[in-house]
């Protein structure tokens, strides 16, 4: 078990609402499944067989390790192609930096719906819709014929991303109470690889199809049709789909579900400093991500590196998520301030930056992995909005309030860039520009750190 502070479900709501998965016994299934959920379960001769339930266990973990890895390939496979797809579709920097500032406004607007379709529908029926939309956005966007039909398809893909993100941590939670932290580094790992594969063999694999950008794009529709597989099975189950109003509203309906995980009166996050810190350090961060998906091939290519180097260096900075997403959440947790972190993790990007603006070649591969680590932003955020209050269900209002307000704040940051490189026809202003973000970051991030929790500033009780 994770020693990260986790929104904790609670088993009576659980039971309740899943007796088709608790009514098992702890040695009939993986151990993924708690055994103590099962210690609380009631007993029942119509209880599922063994095999039944290891089946879906082990079709849960599918599930959450494919969806995982095609939450990012629809953003990063364009960032190495986006000189191609600007050519193609005519497109100019300001544009461009409008298809790059898309992912951050579908994430923000898209996952405020995803707790109320999951109390709905069931948080595995969303994630299948999901990964439906995922599909048929990548198909779509390459041959839709413009630049208005190219956004709107990637808006399609990115709206199943979006309500994904949402959902994915509370199927883990749900459905692995005991195993939380070693689902979650699945997870964390599988996205991460997802991202850099993406990354690194985009471009191989559109030379290898004849060089069009159009196959180049679409072929990342293959994988996402096959992480559909799993999840209708899982509906079809009724293991992760349609049956679980209850509990999916407590696990994603963040302040709507207050009457089933605990509400906490009193407390107003809007009116919180150690919130607005966490949105601001959330949403900095997350700009400076999506900059670096989007336009560090193009850093790369327009500094005389081959389009293809340009997509593995852009792997190179995705896949230092893989062993930092379980280092650093872990070490987090371990310290009471996390503020030193946010500071070391704000001076690998600063480093990194100063060498892109004056040799953007000659050390790329250097580059490209400080601003991975300090990239590794995103999973010390996610940590200390875990650390930041005392209840579940006040982490559970912590994480919407702190992503989505977190996600706008990013909007901006991607089509700044792109406003810039269009005027000034270099990347001299936009470098200067991401270096500037990441000091705002460290400040927001060092008051978000301190070892304080939102009820302690509302006065509100355990």
């Amino acid at each position: 078990m994770s020693d990260e502070p986790q929104p904790q479900i609670p088993t009576r709501t659980y039971t309740q609402t899943h007796p088709k998965v608790l009514k098992q016994s702890a040695a009939s299934a993986p151990a993924s499944v708690s055994a103590s959920t099962s210690a609380t379960a009631p007993s029942s001769g119509n209880s599922p067989a063994p095999s039944a339930t290891a089946r879906l266990t082990w079709l849960l973990v599918l599930g959450v390790v494919l969806a995982a890895l095609n939450l990012r390939p629809a953003i990063t496979s364009l960032g190495a192609l986006l000189e191609e797809v600007r050519d193609g579709l005519g497109m100019s920097g300001s544009v461009a930096g409008v298809l790059t500032s898309v992912p951050p406004f579908c994430f923000a607007v898209f996952g405020f719906t995803a707790p109320r379709l999951a109390r709905r529908y069931g948080p595995g029926a969303v994630v299948c819709a999901g990964m439906v939309a995922i599909t048929a956005g990548l198909l779509i966007r390459p041959f839709a014929g413009g630049t208005a039909g190219f956004l709107a398809a990637s808006a399609l893909a990115l709206m199943g991303i979006a309500v994904s993100n949402v959902l994915m941590p509370v199927i883990v939670k749900r459905y692995f109470p005991d195993r939380v932290g070693t689902m979650t580094g699945l997870y964390s790992m599988a996205l991460a690889l997802g991202t850099a594969f993406a990354a690194a063999a985009t471009v191989p694999m559109t030379e290898a199809l004849g060089g069009s950008w159009r196959l180049g794009l679409a072929i990342w529709a293959v994988p996402a049709v096959v992480a559909v597989l799993p999840w209708l099975g899982l509906v079809r189950d009724r293991g992760a789909g349609t049956g679980s109003a209850g509990a999916a509203g407590a696990a994603a309906g963040g302040a709507s579900a207050g009457g089933r995980g605990g509400a906490v009166p009193g407390l107003r996050l809007g009116r919180s400093r150690t919130a607005w810190a966490l949105a601001c350090f959330f949403g900095l961060q997350a700009a400076g991500a999506y900059i670096t998906m989007g336009w560090m091939p193009q850093v790369f290519r327009d500094a005389g590196v081959p389009a293809s180097t340009a997509g593995l260096l852009l792997a190179v900075t995705m896949v230092m998520g893989v062993p930092l997403a379980f280092v650093i959440p872990r070490t987090a947790a371990r310290m009471k301030n996390q503020g030193p972190m946010v500071v070391g993790l704000g001076v690998c990007g600063l480093t990194a930056f100063a060498g892109l603006y004056f040799a953007p070649a000659a050390g790329a591969w250097l580059w490209a992995a400080l601003l991975g680590v300090s990239n590794c932003s995103f999973p010390l955020a996610l940590t200390m909005i875990g650390m930041r209050s005392r209840s579940g269900a006040g982490v559970v209002r912590l994480s919407a309030f702190a992503q989505s307000t977190g996600y706008l704040i990013s909007i901006p940051g991607p089509l700044l860039v792109g406003v810039l490189y269009q005027h000034t026809g270099g990347w001299g202003l936009p470098i200067a520009l991401m270096a500037g973000f990441l000091v705002p970051q460290m400040a927001a991030g060092v008051i978000a750190g301190r070892d304080r929790t939102i009820e302690e500033e509302a006065g509100v009780g355990d």
